[in-house]
């Protein structure tokens, strides 16, 4: 599972011009589902996601995490992220989960990150959607379940 976490000062995403999901301050959550991840890549990813500790403490060092700065979570599914352009000029997506297995384990990082009694919204699962993030910053942190990094 991969995820692209980004620091915002406010985030919304529309599908055919209805909000579906906005936050304040938090964290946008772009999250791609490989075709062999499970239920543990999920809880990976929401434990890394709930425990960044990139928001500013008193001293303006980026100390404190989502929910200790009363932040949100803006998750949107993005099977891109599985994306290969290593070879040719269009991405191969043979990586990414089939669409009900990806539904599923996206809403399970959803799921486990409001178990933390973190705000959550989210996108629509494979809707074509329009993303809007006011960055902050900017901040983007890269997760992988399979700590390539």
């Amino acid at each position: 599972m991969r995820a692209v976490i980004q620091r915002v000062r406010r985030a919304r995403v529309t599908v055919e011009e209805e909000t579906v999901g906005e936050i304040g301050q938090g964290f946008v959550a772009l999250v791609g589902v490989a075709g062999d991840d499970g239920p543990e890549d999920a809880r990976y990813v929401a434990d890394k996601i709930a425990g960044l500790r990139v928001f500013p403490d008193g001293e303006d060092k980026m100390n404190c995490a989502v929910g200790e700065v009363g932040g949100a979570v803006l998750a949107v599914s993005q099977f891109t992220l599985l994306g290969d352009a290593r070879r040719g000029r269009r991405p191969s997506f043979t990586a990414a989960a089939p669409p009900e297995r990806a539904e599923a384990l996206y809403q399970r990082v959803v799921d486990l990150l409001k178990g933390r009694g973190i705000a959550v919204a989210s996108g629509r699962f494979g809707a074509r959607m329009v993303v809007e993030i006011v960055n902050d910053g900017p901040v983007t942190i890269l997760l992988d379940s399979r700590r390539l990094f």
